[in-house]
C-alpha cells in the first residue's frame, strides 16, 4: 500500500510542478527535479521520507503473496 501511495504522490507532485512552470514561472520545475532527485537517492538508499511520515501515520506496508 506505502509503496503505491508514493508513486502516486510523486507523481503528482511531477504534474504539478510542470503545470505551475507552464501556467506561472519556470522555476517550479525545481520541484519536478527534486522530486525525481529523491526517488533515484532512495532506489539506492532505501531512504524515503514519504515512506517514514506514513509509517509514522500508520500506513500499512502491502504484503507479497507466495
Amino acid at each position: 500500500m506505502r509503496e503505491r501511495i508514493v508513486r502516486a504522490v510523486a507523481g503528482a507532485f511531477v504534474l504539478t510542478s510542470i503545470m505551475l512552470a507552464y501556467f506561472i514561472n519556470i522555476n517550479w520545475l525545481w520541484l519536478g527535479v527534486f522530486v525525481g532527485v529523491n526517488l533515484l537517492q532512495s532506489s539506492f538508499t532505501r531512504f524515503c521520507p514519504l515512506e517514514n511520515i506514513l509509517n509514522v501515520l500508520g500506513v500499512k506496508k502491502h504484503k507479497m503473496k507466495n
